[in-house]
């Protein structure tokens, strides 16, 4: 077992180390981006990784405030499914309505991974494999898509 302490070193010692590796990636449109810290341009849309001692998430997280306005982004996503998931080489799970690790109601599309383990040193070329491929074909959706949710801004 790891301290709080140590926990939250080595966690940010592989998305140090995730982004440093990904860096030289350039954005579907040419321009530098910070791929830990992705920006949608759009608020309470938003591109999430994830690792903890279990599993590692990729997702696209819906966490307006307001559950209608998150379904109305849900439902715009749904009209995207087939281009997203050519794009990304592969199906997601799509979950309306889900409740985060702190209680608060999102809805999401996202692929896991499982077992790994984030504070362990050999897991992360397997989930810098995870990562790194699907955050740029999620960049490469989104360069053509995020039109479609002007309306929603």
């Amino acid at each position: 077992m790891y301290s709080k302490d140590q926990a939250s070193q080595l966690k940010q010692a592989f998305w140090t180390a995730f982004g440093q590796y990904i860096s030289p990636q350039l954005s579907a449109e040419g321009l530098r981006v910070n791929w830990v810290n992705y920006k949608t341009g759009i608020k309470h849309l938003y591109f999430r990784m994830h690792a903890d001692n279990r599993i590692a998430r990729i997702a696209i997280e819906m966490a307006h405030p307001d559950a209608g306005i998150q379904e109305l982004f849900f439902e715009q996503f749904k009209e995207y499914k087939n281009i997203l998931h050519s794009a990304l080489g592969e199906e997601w799970d799509w979950q309306l309505h889900a409740t985060d690790d702190y209680g608060k109601t999102i809805s999401r599309i996202y692929k896991e991974i499982s077992p790994v383990n984030v504070f362990n040193n050999n897991d992360w070329p397997q989930l810098i494999s995870f990562f790194k491929p699907r955050i740029i074909a999620l960049d490469e959706f989104w360069s053509d898509a995020k039109y479609g949710f002007d309306a929603l801004k």
